[in-house]
């Protein structure tokens, strides 16, 4: 099998083109090709093929196999992928996605890395949509107990589940214990992504990222997304929100007045190419 090894901020998954290569079981090949010391290394699999209504269509899995319906990194690479490989041209790649087809422009290009602005779409803060489970119309600077102690989160979707929970102190916090606690909470019935962050101004915020099948990651994009929603929607910014994470920035702009889209730019390149049998 064929791939290309591309990240967005560290956040590394191995790139697969179907329109050439077959893939029976996608699940099983993104825990093996995932696996840092067995494998190729990343934080899973995405399929780059046919689509009857975009340029492209991506389907992603997480390291443990699951299939998630966005991811925010991945996509910026897949605009790369697609006009690297032919499969679209111009400045505008449309993705398919399982949360929607989503328009990504090219901003400019250093070396074997480019630039994209994702329009992610509108934020979904309907508790029962996103899924929590918190009997209230919304989910915004709501105080938890996750294995026994308090926390404010604020839930937003992004195509996948988010609990933004805001602290100090996110570099000494012990993500690998607190993380899982709060993916298999029973408040979330399909799991979460969690977002520790820490405000250090009016414009720009810290994260750390524990994903939902893939442990912390380095960068995580529909979760800095959701992060800069909830920093407005709890007035702790204004709408442009730099989101430091370990893997780099990203700049996010939510159009909360006008169009109520959240818009991401960042970078996609390309680490590798390769075959495994």
């Amino acid at each position: 099998m064929k791939f290309t090894k591309m990240q967005g901020c560290g956040n590394d998954y191995v790139y697969v083109n179907t329109f050439k290569e077959k893939v029976e079981d996608p699940a099983a090949v993104s825990v093996r090709v995932s696996d840092r010391h067995f494998g190729i290394g990343s934080d899973g699999l995405i399929l780059v093929g046919p689509s009857k209504v975009a340029d492209v269509k991506m389907n992603m899995y997480n390291a443990d196999g699951s299939e998630a319906q966005m991811c925010g990194n991945g996509v910026r690479c897949v605009a790369k992928f697609a006009l690297d490989n032919g499969l679209a041209k111009g400045d505008t790649v449309n993705v398919e996605t399982l949360a929607g087809i989503k328009s990504i422009k090219v901003l400019k290009e250093e070396g074997n890395t480019r630039f994209f602005t994702v329009d992610m779409g509108e934020p979904e803060l309907d508790p029962e949509k996103i899924p929590v489970l918190l009997g209230k119309e919304k989910a915004i600077k709501e105080k938890v107990k996750v294995d026994g102690k308090e926390y404010e989160i604020t839930c937003v979707s992004m195509g996948n589940p988010h609990a933004v929970t805001f602290m100090k102190g996110v570099d000494e916090l012990k993500i690998e214990e607190i993380g899982p606690k709060f993916e298999n909470n029973a408040m979330f019935p399909e799991r979460t992504n969690t977002e520790f962050v820490e405000l250090i101004d009016g414009e720009t915020v810290k994260m750390r990222v524990w994903e939902r099948g893939s442990g912390e990651t380095l960068a995580c994009g529909t979760g800095a997304c959701a992060v800069a929603v909830a920093c407005v929607l709890c007035g702790y910014t204004n709408n442009k929100v730099k989101v430091k994470l370990l893997g780099g920035d990203l700049e996010i702009f939510y159009d909360k007045d006008n169009t109520n889209h959240v818009f991401m730019t960042g970078p996609a390149t390309t680490v590798f190419e390769g075959e495994i049998d």
